[in-house]
């Protein structure tokens, strides 16, 4: 059962479906205790704000061009290149992440959508955040149209 054992988590997931929602999170999930993981800041415009709630920002991106100019515009952030999928790059940066933004390109449409449940499965498992906030329009349609089943017999409906 995928519920079970290892991949039962409980983090919260909350998809948004584009940079203004992405960013109307940002004082609403983050708060000053919290250590925060954004993959895929780009220039670092939504680091910035992240970095106003939180206690901790590792910003990361794919892109070296991208990392040099946030390091650049903004020196008080820590931005460090990632591929969104290198786990182990994230595990070395030995943090408790509370909570992890993502924003990468490519994660909204629906061919990418089991690569995205995929990529929050395994960041939820392995870092165990109490939050993750993903921009994908794609995954917050889904998640709008889906509607867990409770048996009469089984476990109470949850509301």
């Amino acid at each position: 059962m995928a519920t079970s054992g290892p991949f039962k988590t409980t983090t919260r997931y909350i998809p948004t479906n584009n940079v203004k929602e992405y960013r109307e999170t940002i004082p609403e999930c983050v708060n000053e205790d919290d250590v925060v993981l954004e993959v895929g800041c780009e220039w670092g415009s939504t680091s910035a704000l992240i970095a106003l709630h939180c206690h901790e920002l590792i910003a990361t991106d794919l892109s070296p061009e991208c990392i040099e100019r946030a390091r650049r515009d903004y020196p008080g952030i820590r931005f460090e290149e990632l591929d969104v999928f290198d786990i182990n790059t994230v595990l070395a940066f030995d943090r408790r992440f509370t909570k992890i933004y993502i924003d990468v390109s490519g994660f909204s449409g629906y061919r990418s959508l089991l690569d995205t449940i995929s990529l929050l499965q395994m960041y939820a498992t392995v870092l165990k955040p109490d939050t993750i906030v993903i921009k994908s329009n794609s995954l917050k349609h889904f998640a709008s149209c889906c509607r867990p089943w409770y048996s009469k017999w089984g476990r109470k409906k949850q509301e």
